[in-house]
């Protein structure tokens, strides 16, 4: 009896354990899924973490993605699992995961709701953003990131859709050193000019914003924006080009 009882046991094990091994999903050796390993911490399809500090990789221009992708792995920014996580990947393989995000269309979060009391903060940074401060020598935000600032190829990123405490701490980083680019460095310029109350005001306004229905990066610069004097931003050169994006 307890043989039988036994021989009856190890075949509901193995049965089971039969089913489980046909159940489990087949490994799919695609560009989506290895990029899971991203969307841990950036959120599902590159949505961004709720967090607020893990930002949007969804729809952000290819050479973008694929220039912060350098900046980790070259030490100009410092993130100890995102330097760990593309130190060992080759530069074409960094720009076929940015190219992988930039790609993808998926919807915005709704705006921040603003902090009581914030309307002067407000009003100070839209003014920022849209129009600079000519007497620092401070170029508006729309003079790079765009008209309606979500960004223009081939290498802008747009600003809208960020959350407040992710655009106040780059942009604290670039002021204090700790984020840098390729030289020449235009956002470490704009950024030493930038107080810590014009970094609040620019952040708590580009929050408050709704992303607009067209949400892609702009193709080209448009007619206002060429009029002014943007400043000089470099760029690495793209695998498969033969130099950097200007």
């Amino acid at each position: 009896m307890f043989m039988n009882r036994f021989w009856i046991t190890l075949a509901s094990m193995l049965t089971a354990t039969l089913a489980s091994a046909q159940a489990a999903p087949v490994f799919e050796d695609s560009i989506a899924q290895r990029t899971l390993a991203c969307t841990a911490c950036h959120g599902a399809q590159g949505r961004a973490a709720p967090d607020g500090y893990y930002p949007r990789l969804a729809g952000k221009p290819a050479a973008y993605l694929y220039n912060q992708l350098l900046h980790f792995r070259e030490g100009r920014r410092h993130y100890g699992l995102m330097t760990q996580m593309v130190d060992p990947l080759t530069d074409a393989y960094l720009f076929e995961i940015a190219q992988y995000f930039a790609d993808l269309k998926v919807p915005y979060p709704a705006p921040q709701p603003t902090p009581p009391g914030s309307a002067k903060l407000l009003a100070e940074g839209r003014r920022l953003v849209q129009e600079g401060d000519a007497a620092r020598g401070l170029p508006a935000c729309v003079q790079c990131h765009g008209q309606r600032m979500t960004g223009v190829l081939p290498q802008v990123p747009g600003l809208l859709g960020l959350p407040r405490d992710y655009v106040n701490a780059q942009l604290g980083a670039w002021k204090a050193g700790k984020r840098r680019a390729h030289a020449p460095d235009c956002m470490a310029d704009v950024a030493a000019r930038l107080s810590v109350s014009d970094i609040q005001a620019v952040s708590t306004w580009l929050a408050a914003q709704a992303v607009p229905l067209q949400s892609e990066p702009a193709r080209a610069h448009d007619a206002a924006s060429m009029a002014l004097a943007a400043p000089a931003c470099g760029s690495a050169v793209l695998p498969g080009t033969a130099r950097a994006t200007p």
